[in-house]
């Protein structure tokens, strides 16, 4: 089974940068998940599935990986641009786009 080691993006309900600062190491799934079907709960029969573990750095889960010999992927974060903009922007005299009510 493979780790997969990577950097959590934000969600769509974050607009910070909490919990984004660690990485995290994890199983990728060895079983597909299934409907049980007297509940319509899905469910799996794969136990790795449930282990997260975070680390400070990149390094310190290889190191991790490579010292129990778990075969990994490491997943390099994409890091947002941001665009600061005051306020004050909405209503300059150059402002490229159309202002509209």
């Amino acid at each position: 089974m493979v780790a997969r080691i990577y950097k959590p993006s934000r969600n769509a309900m974050q607009s910070g940068v909490a919990k984004t600062k660690h990485w995290v190491l994890d199983y990728e799934p060895e079983h597909a998940r299934r409907v049980e079907p007297l509940m319509g709960y899905t469910s799996s029969a794969d136990m790795r599935s449930q282990i997260h573990l975070s680390f400070e750095t990149k390094e310190e889960a290889v190191a991790y990986c490579e010292k129990r010999g778990i075969p990994y992927r490491v997943y390099e974060p994409h890091e947002a641009g941001r665009r600061r903009m005051a306020y004050s922007d909405n209503f300059a005299f150059n402002r490229t786009g159309q202002w509209t009510h």
